[in-house]
């Protein structure tokens, strides 16, 4: 059960000292967001380079943007461990997880809510992670869609069938009461943001969303 903390809900001032508070967990999520694809600006290549240089652990990064064919391949360039791209914003998602993969990264493939995950299915050997998206991309501190666990049950079934090691990945609304609900349906690897930057204790919030995943495992 991995847990992979969101900077979007970090001190920007401060990202040096929030990522390092969060070392003890098994990633760092980094929302590249263009105001395009979705209603909100984050940051882009530079700042993604910069927590790199800084983060005592692997980057994830999750990219909202537009046109994914052309942006995403640069920021697996900048080394980081996994580069998400949406299945709405790429014309050629093998081509581009291949691209990924090529250069060094972990290629993943997101989901919105409204998006149906069976054309992806057949093409899940192509991707080490897919993101179920159970909020509406573009802002934190969003309501947990419990109605998407459908697909994340559909997707754990898929990976098996096809004998792969697939990363099942949600992002939105995970906290201690919902996490469960998630890793019941098949998910492994979890997004959490104010769940972990809004605690008193950043280090028992990792270690408690963790616990809390592992006793509903798949």
């Amino acid at each position: 059960m991995r847990i992979q903390p969101s900077i979007l809900s970090a001190d920007f001032a401060n990202i040096q000292r929030d990522v390092e508070r969060i070392q003890r967990a098994d990633g760092v999520h980094v929302d590249v967001m263009d105001n395009h694809f979705v209603p909100n600006l984050t940051f882009g290549r530079q700042m993604v380079e910069a927590v790199q240089r800084v983060s005592p652990i692997p980057l994830d990064v999750h990219l909202m943007i537009e046109d994914a064919d052309r942006w995403a391949p640069g920021y697996a360039e900048l080394g980081v461990f996994s580069v998400t791209f949406h299945a709405e914003a790429t014309r050629d998602p093998v081509g581009l997880a291949r691209r990924i993969r090529e250069i060094g990264s972990r290629a993943s493939i997101a989901l919105k809510p409204g998006t149906a995950v069976e054309p992806y299915l057949e093409l899940l050997p192509e991707f080490d992670q897919v993101l179920v998206m159970t909020v509406e991309p573009g802002f934190g501190g969003q309501s947990f869609m419990p109605d998407m666990m459908p697909k994340l049950r559909t997707l754990r079934a898929a990976a098996e069938q096809h004998g792969i090691e697939l990363w099942l990945q949600v992002d939105g609304g995970i906290a201690l009461d919902t996490i469960g609900v998630a890793a019941e349906a098949g998910a492994d690897t979890f997004v959490a943001g104010s769940a972990v930057y809004g605690a008193a204790d950043v280090e028992s919030a990792i270690a408690e969303l963790r616990a809390a995943a592992a006793v509903h495992a798949h």
